[in-house]
């Protein structure tokens, strides 16, 4: 059992810290500290219902349905390619601009849903969690133990980057650093774009 649990936490570890999108959506959102604790427990939720349904059958169902997937792919594309058009356009203004330009910060409704898409409308997320995880999990001695561990990797990585950014924020936060964060969440919100684009699945 131990094993088992030893490699859900290994290999998903491994796994979430490449799925670039979501990792940098809720880094930016702890650095700005606005509600990053509702994001990195929606990414956590996220993870552990797409885990447990991928080790009960649900990755049989989606790879019978192969436009299922190309919607997800198109979906994505324009999503991660809006998310990298307003991180350009923070970057290109600044810190101070993007302050003056914004009073109030977004509410808790829209940090949850722009986390729910950042989730939800990433085909690779779908591809580790309900296909290439479970995959992984079939061949253990325990399934459930491999979930578990699993899950567990995903709830210290996602409460790490929330903990991890908001405690750095007085640093991270300075008008250099936001412009270099935000250019860099923005090379790879494109990259991953351009790679669903040209790529594929």
């Amino acid at each position: 059992m131990l094993e088992s649990y030893l490699t859900g936490l290994i290999v998903c570890g491994g796994i979430i810290v490449a799925i670039g999108a979501q990792n940098a959506y809720l880094l930016s959102q702890a650095i700005r500290r606005e509600h990053h604790w509702w994001s990195a427990g929606l990414c956590m939720v996220g993870d552990v219902t797409l885990f447990t349904l991928g080790m009960f059958g649900i990755s049989a169902a989606l790879m019978a349905m192969p436009e299922a997937l190309e919607l997800l792919r198109w979906l994505g594309v324009a999503f991660l390619g809006w998310l990298a058009t307003q991180s350009f356009i923070r970057a290109g203004r600044g810190r101070a601009a993007l302050e003056a330009g914004e009073v109030t910060k977004r509410s808790l409704k829209a940090v949850v849903l722009t986390t729910l898409a950042v989730t939800l409308l990433n085909p690779q997320v779908y591809l580790d969690t309900l296909l290439l995880i479970p995959a992984v999990g079939a061949q253990q001695e325990d399934a459930t133990t491999f979930v578990a561990g699993a899950s567990s990797a995903s709830i210290l990585w996602f409460g790490l980057l929330a903990w991890g950014g908001s405690a750095l924020a007085p640093i991270l936060s300075r008008p250099l650093a936001w412009r270099i964060i935000d250019g860099v969440i923005g090379v790879m919100m494109a990259a991953i774009a351009l790679h669903l684009t040209f790529g594929g699945l």
